[in-house]
């Protein structure tokens, strides 16, 4: 395969100082790279250092005769398989949402069909001001990709979102977007991470999903060019690039965000964790031992959770839905009657019991079963490995009803 064409342009702000380790990241992947700058990126960032490391000359003027010979700005948009704007500033994003094109970063963002990937840097009140806002919104409606930004001491010595993301992980974010796109123009629907059901103002029960799981997949469907929608529960985890993110914490929210976009999805997996139980009542203020009858013991009556799986597949039609096990014993044999009663696609099941697998590890060993009682075995894999074995499994199902 040819490496991919990325062209990386470059604006004006402090965090240009990080490019140089951007484009070696890049490298680093096996991608070709092609660097342009704003008048103001040469300010933070030394042309010469990028030309040494990228071995093709700076583009840094839109009317320099010299650079115009070479390369006009047109065929430099015509290059790219990918163009990534890094910093993203404010006036950079303003600039691009209003199609100006005042210089050779602008006129070829302009005129480029590539995807691409903005990483915005800014002060924080410049980030969260509406009318960046409301570019950012423009700019992702026409298909842009932002990753970013993070949060933390600025240059400017404000504390607070506006930190451009790190160099490997925009790599990262670049090389997603230029995988495989074998899932092009579908939608994929996933949950992910544990629930948590409210007991009071302060407490809840939940349990001990981290959420890696299900966010591999999504990972994984948007390397492979779909249209990612993540309902994620109770996690600490970071969005994965190219993914739209809905955050929930109760079985009831889940549900309900599910629901709501199930209509437009086309693939359906079902990895969250989600809280079989609920407290019947959720008491107003903070549960105290002193007003308990027995100071001793509390005792709570919980009520079963909406079965989001079980409603989905009545609602299947032509989608793919996948399923979850998370079991302790009888792993298989849990995991055959699960997908009889609920009627999905898969089920993945796992034995949560491991030490190195299931629950808030990087690993997992999964058996694959079937509504027939076909039974696969993957062994010991990364998340990831397993999340791409769990596509492979649904793009041959989706392959499958189309014959």
């Amino acid at each position: 395969m040819e490496p991919a064409r990325i062209l990386l342009t470059i604006g004006g702000g402090i965090a240009a100082y990080k490019v140089p380790e951007l484009l070696r990241a890049l490298q680093k992947q096996g991608h070709a790279v092609r660097c342009a700058a704003t008048p103001a990126a040469l300010r933070f960032v030394s042309p010469l250092a990028l030309q040494s490391l990228s071995g093709e000359p700076v583009r840094t003027a839109l009317f320099d005769p010299s650079e115009e010979s070479e390369i006009d700005h047109i065929r430099l948009a015509d290059w790219a398989d990918l163009v990534i704007v890094a910093p993203a500033t404010a006036d950079l994003l303003a600039k691009m949402a209003h199609g100006l094109a005042d210089d050779l970063v602008t006129a070829v963002l302009l005129a480029t069909r590539a995807q691409v990937l903005v990483a915005p840097a800014m002060n924080v009140n410049m980030w969260t001001h509406s009318a960046t806002q409301q570019n950012l919104e423009t700019l992702r409606s026409r298909g842009v990709l932002v990753i970013g930004p993070e949060s933390g001491e600025l240059a400017c010595g404000w504390e607070g979102a506006g930190r451009m993301s790190e160099p490997a992980d925009i790599a990262e974010a670049a090389s997603l977007r230029l995988g495989t796109e074998s899932l092009q123009g579908h939608t994929v629907l996933v949950t992910a991470g544990g629930t948590a059901e409210a007991i009071d103002p302060v407490r809840r029960i939940t349990n001990r999903s981290s959420g890696k799981m299900g966010f591999a997949v999504a990972e994984q469907a948007a390397r492979r060019g779909a249209r990612v929608i993540l309902v994620a529960g109770v996690t600490s985890l970071t969005t994965p690039a190219g993914v739209v993110r809905l955050d929930v914490e109760s079985a009831a929210e889940m549900r309900d965000a599910v629901l709501a976009e199930l209509a437009g999805a086309t693939i359906v997996i079902k990895a969250a964790a989600v809280a079989d139980f609920t407290p019947e009542i959720v008491e107003e203020g903070k549960i105290k031992k002193e007003g308990l009858a027995d100071q001793s013991s509390l005792v709570l009556r919980l009520v079963t959770t909406p079965d989001i799986l079980s409603e989905v597949c009545g609602l299947k039609e032509d989608r793919v839905v996948v399923g979850f096990a998370a079991e302790s014993d009888n792993v298989v044999e849990e995991a055959r009657r699960k997908i009889l009663r609920k009627g999905c696609d898969l089920m993945v099941a796992n034995d949560v019991s491991r030490v190195d697998a299931g629950f808030d590890v990087d690993t997992n060993a999964v058996f694959f079963v079937t509504p027939d009682g076909e039974v696969e075995e993957t062994g010991l894999l990364s998340k990831q490995e397993i999340a791409s074995q769990i596509l492979d499994r649904v793009e041959k199902l989706q392959g499958e009803r189309l014959e």
